[in-house]
């Protein structure tokens, strides 16, 4: 029967030769059968099969595009476009392995390119490396000068930087302490908004933060004060004043905030430092000498995370810990190991400080003091008064006498570029073409804050007509959430576990969709909706039972499964008293779950129910998920998880473009490229797709 049908297809395919050229004689051959109609049936129907599972792909539905891939791999089982496609989708279905292998195979055919193999190179890569490590090395890759030269002559950017504030959009504001303002500028160094202050303006500006509340406050040294302005820069307000009282100093330095919203300021005049409630009124002070502490002398950094404060001395040349109530606690690097200590920020895992020091950057490991050299500028005159990771896991630095900022990218990044895929095509309205481009780095960072000019996007190596930038995911401000909460708690933890799931419903302010999932024997969906419909959640109304066998991963794979096509930024939270438990991983391995969320950009935090560490699994998931660890009663409630998540980078970025390319009637497979270039980086793609039958 298969023959007389690949005979009746295949005649149907010579008799429409003479006014079009099929798909299978444009795309795929089969070299190994001698007729030319078997050749043409068994191409014909591997088509077919390729194309839906191109259209499954795109749609989110992975397992199914692996299903029709491999059928269309059983009529041609060397065709190496296909072999390139199955390994796209077991990759976005978290099957990285065997992703590897397909393209592996495809490329020992001769297949890709280099391109192909820059592609195995990363994943495998990314596989088997952890990204964690203090001791660093950074290189220059790029510069924002001070002073922009053209053949019509020089004008001034800004003046003096000294220190930068990095946005979770990839911009930054910079403080120029020599021109009185702040300076937006966007990923290519342009400048975006200019910020002068009050009318009076700013008097010598030199830290600038972001609170909780998307304030931004900026300390003047020569003013005396703390300039408030809400996030778009319209000034508000001052806090403090010159003077040695309660809430007063001389020459304000760097600032920082709690997660009470209380504001640190470093008073480099009175040789201490000042706090503020979140209202700007003064409490008190400290860092003066008593019978623990020798007292500060020229107090400049200043860092806090949880109960602690970290003040850096550029006299001393220490980094000093506190209490919140400012009581001495320990030395964390001794005196003199700093020329002049400056600036300090904490990496983007709060586990390690980022400190510049003269013309040196360092890291400060928190658990144990060690001090790591990241960047050295080398011997000529520089003084580097700041440097803050950006969302793009570059560093970037002040230099305050040279009137620039250092982009400083670790050196595999430079070598190895960036790790483009062109995520998802829309052909429904053909000719017009909508397409979603992700864009990391190696080790699997979100590129954040790529404008148009940093793309070039071709069909079949021409240009697109009329290609429009509809936007970045990393400025959507709507987030679609999963929550998976774990059947196997002890139900001495139910009042916790009610609380934790209204707490997440409230933070979401009623914005996004929520989807509640019970971890228990079989998992089972108990809430789709809006997240206002959580917030009188009761466990009681749970449909799963309690049970000491969890299909912890099977729950998980629902949990994304739910976000596929959800909003750009999402998150799964995993609400558990932090132990594993038994049978959580018999489907689906650790790695392959982690991959799965990390490849379509899911999001992992963990609430806690219980005090106390997690289980190395979950410790695992949500440090290479952009999640956090959060106890179900800390301190500062659960009101900022939703705010946390949506603060997530994310390297997601839409197009739209009028195709010119032929479709015959739908079954021609229409080429795309997409190119990124960043300073001295750059990523490359390709892909294709169907437009709608005819």
């Amino acid at each position: 029967m298969k023959k007389i049908l690949a005979f009746i297809f295949g005649i149907s395919l010579f008799l429409s030769a003479s006014y079009s050229q099929t798909l299978a004689e444009h795309l795929f051959s089969d070299g190994a059968n001698d007729s030319f109609l078997n050749r043409s049936a068994e191409a014909g129907f591997a088509e077919e099969e390729f194309r839906r599972g191109v259209q499954s792909y795109y749609r989110g539905f992975f397992n199914d595009a692996i299903i029709q891939f491999e059928k269309a791999l059983s009529y041609l089982p060397d065709e190496k476009l296909i072999l390139d496609w199955l390994g796209k989708s077991y990759y976005r279905a978290g099957l990285e392995g065997t992703a590897l292998e397909q393209w592996q195979f495809a490329s020992d055919a001769g297949y890709g390119g280099i391109l192909l193999e820059n592609k195995i190179e990363v994943v495998r890569e990314r596989r088997v490396n952890s990204d964690f490590d203090l001791n660093k090395r950074y290189t220059e890759t790029g510069t924002f000068n001070g002073v922009n030269s053209n053949e019509s002559g020089s004008f001034q950017i800004f003046s003096q930087p000294i220190s930068i504030l990095a946005n979770a959009d990839g911009t930054v504001w910079i403080c120029a302490y020599g021109s009185n303002e702040l300076v937006l500028l966007d990923i290519n160094g342009n400048v975006v908004r200019r910020v002068t202050g009050p009318l009076n303006g700013f008097d010598r500006p030199v830290d600038i933060i972001k609170t909780q509340d998307k304030k931004i406050l900026v300390s003047e040294s020569a003013g005396d004060r703390i300039s408030v302005l809400n996030e778009f820069g319209i000034f508000e307000k001052y806090i403090g004043k010159k003077g040695r009282g309660v809430g007063e100093f001389v020459g304000p330095q760097y600032l920082a905030e709690d997660y009470l919203g209380n504001i640190y300021a470093s008073d480099f005049g009175n040789a201490r430092v000042v706090v503020f409630d979140k209202d700007g009124n003064g409490l008190y002070s400290f860092g003066k000498k008593d019978f623990s502490f020798g007292g500060l002398k020229g107090p400049t950094g200043i860092a806090v995370n949880g109960q602690s404060v970290y003040v850096a001395d550029g006299v001393l040349g220490g980094v000093y810990q506190f209490d919140l109530s400012g009581n001495f606690v320990d030395v964390l690097v001794q005196e003199k190991t700093f020329a002049f200590p400056e600036a300090m920020k904490f990496s983007g895992d709060k586990e390690s400080l980022i400190i510049s020091d003269r013309n040196h950057v360092y890291s400060i490991d928190l658990g144990t003091g060690a001090v790591y050299e990241n960047a050295f500028m080398g011997n000529a005159p520089a003084r580097v008064t700041s440097a803050v990771p950006d969302q793009n896991g570059n560093i970037l630095a002040t230099d305050f006498r040279n009137n620039e900022i250092y982009i400083l990218s670790n050196m595999t990044e430079l070598l190895g570029g960036l790790f483009v895929e062109i995520e998802r095509v829309n052909a429904e309205s053909f000719p017009k073409v909508t397409m979603n481009v992700r864009v990391q780095n190696r080790r699997r960072q979100p590129v954040v804050g790529l404008r148009a000019e940093n793309f070039y996007i071709s069909e079949g190596k021409r240009p697109v007509s009329k290609l429009r930038f509809e936007g970045a995911a990393s400025s959507n401000e709507n987030l679609d959430v999963a929550i998976v909460i774990d059947r196997s708690a002890a139900s001495s933890y139910d009042s916790a576990l009610d609380q934790a799931v209204r707490d997440i419903a409230a933070s979401m302010q009623g914005v996004g969709n929520i989807t509640l999932i019970s971890s228990g024997l079989i998992p089972v969906t108990e809430y789709t909706g809006d997240p206002k419909g959580l917030l009188k959640f009761s466990v009681s109304a749970l449909k799963a039972k309690r049970s000491s066998s969890c299909a912890f991963d099977l729950s998980l794979r629902m949990a994304v499964n739910a976000l596929i096509n959800a909003e750009p930024k999402r998150a799964v939270i995993y609400i558990t008293d932090g132990l594993m438990p038994q049978n959580s991983f018999d489907r689906y391995g650790l790695t392959d779950l982690t991959a799965y969320m990390s490849n379509n950009s899911v999001a992992f935090s963990v609430i806690n129910l219980r005090q106390g560490a997690l289980d190395q699994e979950l410790d695992y998931i949500y440090k290479n998920s952009y999640g956090k660890a959060y106890y179900v009663y800390r301190p500062e409630g659960l009101s900022s998880i939703a705010r946390d998540l949506l603060e997530v980078p994310n390297g997601l970025y839409q197009f739209s473009f009028e195709s010119v390319l032929q479709t015959d009637m739908g079954r021609a497979y229409l080429p795309l490229e997409v190119e990124t270039y960043i300073m001295n980086r750059s990523g490359r793609d390709e892909t294709g797709y169907f437009a709608p039958l005819q």
